[in-house]
């Protein structure tokens, strides 16, 4: 059972569907409505003068090859006249058309570029696997980003980190306090305490990964401690839809789609369709049924519009063959 109003499936006791189809977190916003004003470009602008010229790089773009993030990377040097350092991570599945997509940028654009490539998660991701752990990887791979980022803007004293995030990745606006949709909230109780047990069983426990942080609350406190320095997306502000600069990033800067996806028209790592099949498989839902809901209930797509582009269809003989550079097998 689905909810009639976003896309969240019933799933007792943290989302539950009342007589008439609608989920406990669509009557809890309609009740609530947020009361936060709308962004505007204007505010966006301000923070960043507040900050231009103060260093060597006016701000560090995390660039994954997807639409949102060149297109972040694109505003950022074309639209506001940023010095930017582009900065790409790569734990080892990341698609060469998403690299691809990342050097065409740098290239066009003529930023400094500055790429990471480590197997340093790879024996963790594993563990998931081997453990049959429901910890979700993506929640993970956002520690481990994130504390990473936050070390280069450090190292370089960048005082402004820009992702591509959009506004259904949003919890707190203009400014990002989570990274990301809050752990806290009721559609990532059990995602999140699956994971904590993940991290309090097989991470702490491994030496090479003493230093890993537990929560994006850690991440946050450690980097603030070091060096200060704020998260921003140019979307949250901008009024252009995904479809629009996906239009302009392909004439302007070669941008291509990958041919496999998940959601549909996005670009994600590997991994990525791992931990979906994962997440479907143990909780019937992603972080992407909750972005979405999110937009559909701030009226930023329609129900019908995420419906399709959450549809999985992709090949499961792919799950067989990431799971395979990960040293395991993966049953379906």
């Amino acid at each position: 059972m689905i909810c009639k109003k976003c896309v969240l499936p019933e799933r007792k006791p943290e989302i539950v569907l009342n007589g008439e189809g609608v989920c406990n977190v669509c009557l809890e916003y309609e009740k609530a409505k947020p009361s936060f004003e709308k962004p505007l470009e204007t505010d966006f602008i301000k923070i960043l003068k507040q900050h231009q010229g103060k260093g060597e790089y006016d701000c560090l773009v995390m660039c994954s090859g997807g639409k949102d993030s060149t297109a972040a990377l694109y505003y950022m040097k074309k639209r506001y006249k940023m010095n930017v350092l582009a900065f790409t991570f790569d734990h080892g599945f990341e698609t060469e058309e998403a690299l691809e997509n990342v050097r065409n940028a740098v290239e066009i654009l003529g930023v400094d570029f500055l790429f990471f490539r480590t197997d340093f998660m790879k024996e963790m991701f594993a563990k998931i696997l081997a453990t049959g752990s429901k910890a979700v990887i993506c929640h993970l791979c956002s520690l481990w980003y994130m504390d990473l980022t936050f070390k280069m803007t450090a190292r370089f004293n960048i005082p402004i980190i820009i992702a591509g995030w959009t506004k259904g990745q949003s919890t707190k606006q203009p400014l990002m306090s989570r990274c990301g949709c809050s752990i806290h909230q009721s559609e990532f109780v059990s995602m999140a305490k699956a994971t904590q047990e993940f991290l309090d069983q097989h991470v702490r426990t491994d030496p090479r990964y003493k230093d890993f942080p537990q929560s994006m609350e850690e991440v946050l406190s450690k980097a603030q401690k070091k060096h200060k320095c704020i998260v921003l997306s140019p979307h949250w502000f901008l009024p252009h839809a995904s479809d629009v600069y996906a239009e302009v990033i392909k004439k302007e800067l070669k941008w291509k789609l990958p041919k496999v996806s998940y959601p549909a028209n996005s670009t994600n790592c590997y991994l990525n369709f791992l931990s979906v099949h994962n997440a479907m498989k143990h909780y019937g839902y992603t972080h992407y049924h909750v972005e979405m809901s999110k937009m559909i209930r701030e009226g930023m797509m329609l129900r019908e519009e995420a419906l399709k582009l959450l549809e999985v269809d992709f090949d499961k003989e792919l799950l067989k063959n990431i799971a395979g550079k990960l040293g395991c097998t993966y049953e379906i």
